[in-house]
């Protein structure tokens, strides 16, 4: 365990990148809702604990000699097309609104959960430290 990053926080910075991108995959879904043979997609599940590995960091390009060096993490969440659809338009369409924007909510109850989850857990290891 590295002591300045907790098993905890890492574990809900991770699940914080996998709902940001479901959402993304979601969203593509509800855009496409009018597009003949659009299949739904949506991410695998997320496992914490299921391979450990984090999608590896992607180097910034800086535009400007004072920006600073960064590094973002890549989409490495695997998505999949739902096979079974609930149901299909006449132009093969399978995406459900109703069923995506459920899905979108969801993911922002879980984003809120996990933020609000990593506030108080922050807040925590301030007080312990005696910074509050």
């Amino acid at each position: 365990m590295d002591a300045a990053q907790p098993d905890l926080l890492h574990a809900i910075k991770r699940r914080m990148a996998w709902l940001g991108q479901r959402q993304a995959v979601l969203a593509r879904n509800v855009a496409n809702a009018d597009t003949p043979d659009y299949r739904p997609r949506d991410l695998r599940p997320f496992a914490p604990s299921a391979t450990g590995k984090v999608p590896s960091p992607v180097a910034m390009t800086a535009t400007e000699p004072g920006h600073l060096p960064g590094r973002r993490r890549a989409g490495g969440y695997a998505e999949q097309v739902e096979r079974n659809p609930y149901e299909t338009a006449p132009a093969g369409n399978a995406v459900v609104l109703e069923e995506q924007m459920a899905k979108l909510n969801q993911t922002a109850i879980s984003h809120r959960l996990a933020s609000e989850l990593y506030r108080k857990h922050l807040a925590m290891i301030n007080t312990a430290v005696g910074r509050r």
